[in-house]
């Protein structure tokens, strides 16, 4: 026996519950298990069908025998579905987990830019105009785009 047997508080499936890959094989493991009952499953509906369709007894008519087997097919039909739910929940567990495991690995990286986002918006830099020179800010003015301020100096405008 292990030290971790003898430990009352050493749950079995702590140490997979951590990790999402051990997680993963976990979930695929017991899928398969489900994945294999559903064809057994699968096989015995076929087989039920047959056998409740085929027993007749004196005085049915040709449908009785058939109407007597539905309620068994419905409820071998309803387990089948409910083992084909199980299954997809177990992929999608697994692949909630994965994506948890990577949102908490990602989470400081997003916490340092929103908090960068933060102090650029408290402090903004200064305005990349105000460190032109004086020849830049000239030519850029006379650029065709700044003259006129009404629809009358229109005619005294330089084209581009």
């Amino acid at each position: 026996m292990s030290a971790n047997s003898n430990d009352p508080n050493h749950a079995p499936l702590r140490d997979v519950a951590q990790s999402p890959e051990a997680t993963a094989r976990y979930l695929a493991d017991v899928q398969r298990v489900l994945l294999d009952i559903g064809k057994n499953l699968e096989t015995l509906a076929i087989e039920t069908r047959v056998h409740c369709r085929g027993t007749h007894v004196d005085g049915d008519r040709w449908y009785h025998a058939r109407m007597r087997a539905l309620p068994v097919e419905k409820a071998l039909r309803d387990v089948l579905k409910h083992v084909n739910g199980l299954t997809e929940g177990l992929e999608r567990s697994a692949y909630k987990r994965n994506s948890f495991a990577d949102e908490v690995k990602n989470l400081p990286g997003k916490r340092r830019e929103k908090e960068l986002e933060k102090q650029r918006k408290k402090n903004p830099q200064p305005l990349q105009a105000a460190q032109e020179s004086p020849k830049e800010g000239a030519q850029s003015r006379n650029s065709g785009y700044g003259g006129p301020t009404s629809i009358y100096d229109l005619g005294n405008r330089e084209s581009a």
